[in-house]
Formats: C-alpha cells, sequence, structure tokens
C-alpha cells in the first residue's frame, strides 16, 4: 500500500521548492502530529484538494488519531473563508493553486487524496488521482455529471483503490440501526417514500432570484478564477458563485437534490437497493430558468422492483418551502385524551411505507436514526429501534480503510449508484419534463435533450483528457 521508503523519505532534506518545505514543519522537525503521535510508517500521506469551506472537516477527520497526515495543500485561494483553520492546524505543508502540479511533484509521496471544492471539479481531481493509484475522500455529490458518476464507478474497479463519498450519515448509528430494521423485516416490501428538504440557499429566497449570471465584478488578488473554473464554462467572477452560493447554479452546482438528497435519500436508495428510476415527472417547479434551480421543485421518481420484498417504489422528493408531506390519519400520534397530533418531521427527511402496514418509518438526514409513526407500533417494536455505532465514523472509516483495517461504507460503488439518481432528478428539474429512462442502456428514451445533460457539458479546452483516462 505504501508506495515509497518512508523512512528514506524522512531523512530528504528540508530543502525547499518554489517556496515551501517539502515537508510538513511537524514532521520534519520530529514534532508529534497535531492528531496523534503515530509514526510515519503506520500513518497515510494526504494530499488535499480543497483546503478551506467544508475541507475544513474533511480533513481534520480523515486525519485524525494520527493515521493520516496532509503532506500537500491545494487550493485556487489560500485566503478564501476558513483556509486559516487548517492551515494553523498543520503548518508548513507544502501548498499548490493547482492540483495537477500537487500530484505531479508530490504524487510519489501521497497516498490519499481528498477532495473538497465545487462539484463541477470533482470528477477531474479525482479521476487524476485515482489513475495513480491514490485512494480519493469525495464530498458529495460524487460528480456534477451522470457519465462523471459512471466513470468514476468504473474506475473504482479498474484501479482498485479505497474510495469514499462524503455522505457522512452512511456511516453512522443511524445506517447501523436503518439495516437492521430491514433485517428485522420492520421495513420491508417498502412500496411508497417521501423525501423533502426546505429552503435555505439564495435561489430560494424569491426576493434574491436571478434569470441571468451575474455580471462581472472585481474579484480577489488571491483567487486564480480560472483554476476555479475548471473544466467548466468560465463565466465573469462574481461573488455568487465564490467563495459559498455556486451551488445554486446549473453550471457549477447541482442545486438543494445534489447538496441535501444524498444525506436524506441515502439509507433507503443503498439499502432498498433502489438502483435507477424508469420514470421521472416534475409535479412542481416553480420559477424555472436555464441559469439556477428552481425556486421549489417537487419530483416523482418511479423505481422498478428489484426482487424478493423489494416493490416497485414511487419516491417523491420535495424541495424548498411548504414540502413537508402530508401524513395520513392512521399514522398521526395520540395523547392520553385520544386526541391526533402531526408527527415532528423537521426541515428534512424521509418517510417511508412498508405495503400494507399501519405505520411508517421516518428518519432526518445525515446520521440521523429512525423512528416509527404511530404510537402504538412504536411501543411494540421499540426493541428494533435500538442501535450502537460503528467502529469507525465515515473519515476515519476512509483512513482505516486504506490502512486495510476496515471497509468503506459508501464507496463509489455505491455513492455513484445514489449520484446518478440525483443526477436523473436535476435533469428532470432542469427541463421540466417528464423523462422515460431506459436502464439498461442508461439512456432517456426519444429525448435528446435530456441524455446531452446526462452526458455533461463539453469540457474546455485543456481539461478533455481527464475524460479519456479511462
Amino acid at each position: 500500500m505504501q508506495h515509497h521508503k518512508r523512512r528514506t523519505f524522512l531523512r530528504k532534506s528540508t530543502a525547499t521548492t518554489l517556496g515551501f518545505t517539502i515537508m510538513p514543519s511537524y514532521l520534519v522537525t520530529g514534532k508529534p502530529s497535531p492528531e496523534g503521535k503515530l509514526p510515519p510508517s503506520k500513518r497515510i500521506n494526504l494530499g488535499c484538494v480543497g483546503v478551506g469551506g467544508r475541507a475544513t472537516g474533511v480533513i481534520p477527520g480523515v486525519c485524525k488519531d494520527g493515521k493520516a497526515a496532509p503532506v500537500a495543500f491545494c487550493d485556487v485561494d489560500f485566503k478564501a473563508r476558513r483556509v486559516d483553520q487548517n492551515l494553523k492546524r498543520f503548518p508548513g505543508v507544502r501548498q499548490f493553486k493547482d492540483f495537477r502540479v500537487m500530484l505531479e511533484k508530490m504524487g510519489k509521496d501521497i497516498d490519499a487524496v481528498t477532495v473538497a471544492v465545487p462539484d463541477h471539479s470533482h470528477y477531474a481531481a479525482t479521476i487524476l488521482a485515482m489513475s495513480m493509484g491514490k485512494h480519493v475522500y469525495v464530498e458529495k455529490p460524487l460528480t456534477h455529471s451522470y457519465r462523471e458518476a459512471d466513470l468514476l464507478m468504473k474506475a473504482e474497479k479498474k484501479f482498485k483503490v479505497v474510495t469514499q463519498m462524503g455522505n457522512q450519515g452512511h456511516t453512522s448509528a443511524g445506517s447501523v440501526q436503518f439495516e437492521n430494521l430491514i433485517k428485522a423485516g420492520v421495513i420491508k416490501n417498502v412500496t411508497k417514500i417521501d423525501a423533502w428538504k426546505g429552503g435555505g440557499l439564495f435561489f430560494m429566497d424569491k426576493k434574491r432570484r436571478i434569470s441571468k449570471y451575474p455580471k462581472g465584478e472585481e474579484m480577489p488578488a488571491t483567487l486564480d478564477w480560472d483554476l476555479w473554473c475548471g473544466p467548466a464554462q468560465k463565466k465573469p467572477f462574481s461573488k455568487l458563485y465564490h467563495p459559498f452560493d455556486w451551488r445554486a447554479f446549473y453550471l457549477y452546482g447541482n442545486g438543494m437534490l445534489g447538496d441535501w438528497g444524498a444525506h436524506i435519500i441515502d439509507f433507503a436508495h443503498d439499502f432498498l437497493k433502489l438502483g435507477q428510476p424508469e420514470k421521472i415527472s416534475p409535479l412542481l417547479i416553480e420559477d424555472p430558468n436555464d441559469v439556477i434551480f428552481p425556486l421549489k421543485s417537487h419530483l416523482r421518481m418511479n423505481f422498478p422492483a428489484r426482487g424478493k420484498d423489494l416493490p416497485a417504489v414511487e419516491m417523491t422528493w420535495r424541495d424548498g418551502a411548504d414540502c413537508q408531506p402530508k401524513v395520513a390519519e392512521k399514522f398521526m400520534d395520540r395523547n392520553d385524551k385520544g386526541k391526533l397530533s402531526m408527527p415532528r418531521l423537521g426541515g428534512a427527511g424521509t418517510i417511508l411505507y412498508p405495503e400494507g402496514k399501519d405505520y411508517a418509518v421516518t428518519r432526518g438526514s445525515h446520521s440521523g436514526t429512525s423512528n416509527i409513526i404511530n404510537t402504538e407500533k412504536r411501543t411494540e417494536l421499540r426493541e428494533h429501534l435500538r442501535t450502537s455505532n460503528p467502529k469507525f465514523n465515515h473519515q476515519a472509516s476512509f483512513t482505516a480503510a486504506c490502512l486495510g483495517e476496515d471497509k468503506t461504507r459508501s464507496p463509489f460503488s455505491i455513492a455513484g449508484d445514489l449520484t446518478k439518481t440525483m443526477m436523473l432528478g436535476i435533469v428532470c428539474q432542469k427541463l421540466n419534463e417528464e423523462l422515460s429512462f431506459d436502464i439498461s442502456r442508461e439512456q432517456c428514451i426519444g429525448n435528446d435533450k435530456a441524455n446531452a445533460l446526462l452526458e455533461g457539458p463539453t469540457p474546455r479546452k485543456g481539461w478533455e483528457q481527464f475524460y479519456k483516462i479511462l
């Protein structure tokens, strides 16, 4: 698993290249890692693509207990929000703006790579690292298009590296409980799923919506905007893109479904083996345009039967204001006086309806555990709601898998399949058309526009080679 002799590497000079030390200062000086005291021979060397934002959770999580340590940081703007948190936590790590340069110069010294950057740049950094034999942890959603997800699933098989997508709840007490509920038959013959997520991003605020790309404005002197755009179309810089709100734009992000869908429908999608829907229907697309995601969207996805106890499923996704589903009276709780009350659903979650049962199973998002609605059945099945934590959490399990001590719970074989489902929903949101999907051919039937969106945009000049690696 280790591709170089660590002791020889550690004895190398602390000479500098491009003004940065070869090794992080806490390794060069012999001081213990901020995350532990494991010797380098038992530690994963990490290259980090994206240092601020979500990376402030990912990098320390992967490095927990000193089992991994960053040796290279890559970010298009080392003065962007929260970047300083990792720079202070791991002082002296060599810095790069271009992940291609980082992997070229530091490739022999890197065992694994984290990718925590905007959606449109996930694929290129990930496929290059995998092709070089590096294990990869990628934030959700896995990719920006259906085709990219498919390519990374194939790359996982070809390059045989450890992979994990960052839907962290998938390695949690909640996921263990959900799987046990299936094994116990509490979750069985599910035919209907409601999934929802309330607003929160600027495009879901009616007063802030736009229908044209923002005009250019002065950008931070420390930002390499060309690298930020990567393979995607390069628009004039705007603060609406960087550092945070890029997720609102089809060009760079995947909206609320791509952002939160991976935390909400992941349990059902994996453990019920949903695969891909054969029909995706727009029930409500409010204020659609070609630039940003809808103000509200309600989609229905129809999944075919998958075998015993896995009948056809109708899943409804709702995002935006007033997104919570209506709950039938038979699933409501009753107080001591017999008065009915709605279950507390929260701003995000799912309800699963097992066929023929007088109860339903609900949960929130991320690592949230499941609950049974109604009161009587919840009491009767209480024992099945007990759960326990897995040995490692989501990020630590990635590191442990790299060291041969565990396996990941959301590898690309699972995460890619989930991402494909979300991408089909996103295509439906953009076109506002019902899609019939041929699962075996992975093509929308009689819809060239939809198939072009599944393929994704043509990469900018200079980025084409990443789509030719396989």
